[in-house]
């Protein structure tokens, strides 16, 4: 087992990608504590996960929510062994009609309540520990209409290079994992009307080298991947899991 008694946070964890990372983490071996905000998908990840993950509820945008929950990972399992900062959302609109509330409350949850889940956590973390924290193919493409999901996507990754650098003494890793066009619920907060949603969807299919889109067991297989001894000589790297979308 690649994470046997390895204590893991997975923040986005009741959905998505993220659920599918604690369930791999929890066959894996490890402690599971995910983090959550929907009352529906925190009771149906606590019905996936049954009674060996703790799920939490808090909102990542209120320092106060990360602060507690936080501390009820630390009093129930001790430490952390994993972070997956995996928690996003992103609302579409074009230049003209982004507002400064868009703004704010995208780089709220996608960066500021990263960096501070990643912040309160590092304490906890012990030599030979693994952030992994999720990116997107949008920092190095350019999407019209997704301009501010994309900037906090690029600030993360600039983010975990620093970061590396900066816990590298610690013996603490720090990479990323960068998905491409992935079939999870995540398509369906950024706001777009049904049809639109479907008309877009049909349209980054084609261009997809692969001409699909991936699974949310992929990515977490490859956070599998960064969170374990696997990547033990790997940190500030970022992991492109996207089909061929970026690269190709």
């Amino acid at each position: 087992m690649k994470l046997l008694n390895k204590v893991a946070l997975i923040t986005g964890g009741t959905s998505g990608i993220g659920l599918e990372a604690a369930k791999l983490f929890l066959a894996e071996g490890a402690k599971v504590a995910v983090i959550g905000t929907n009352s529906a998908r925190l009771e149906a990840a606590t019905h996936a996960l049954g009674g060996d993950a703790l799920v939490l509820s808090a909102d990542l945008r209120n320092p106060t929510d990360i602060d507690r929950a936080i501390g009820d990972v630390a009093a129930t399992f001790g430490r952390i062994d994993v972070v997956f900062a995996n928690a996003g959302a992103g609302t579409a609109a074009p230049l003209e009609a982004v507002t400064p509330e868009m703004i704010s409350e995208q780089f709220a949850l996608n960066f500021t309540g990263l960096f501070l889940t990643i912040q309160k956590a590092a304490p906890l973390i012990p030599k030979g520990g693994s952030i992994v924290a999720t990116t997107s193919f949008l920092n190095t493409v350019g999407t019209p209409g997704l301009s501010i999901l994309s900037a906090t996507k690029a600030a993360t990754r600039s983010l975990v290079r620093s970061l590396a650098a900066e816990l590298a003494p610690r013996g603490i890793r720090v990479n990323a994992v960068s998905p491409g066009p992935i079939a999870t619920p995540f398509h369906t907060k950024l706001g777009l009307p049904e049809s639109l949603l479907s008309e877009t969807a049909t349209a980054i299919e084609a261009q997809v080298p692969l001409k699909r889109f991936g699974e949310a067991a992929e990515i977490a297989k490859t956070a599998l991947f960064l969170a374990s001894d696997d990547s033990s000589f790997t940190t500030g790297a970022e992991f492109v899991v996207d089909g061929g979308l970026s690269q190709v």
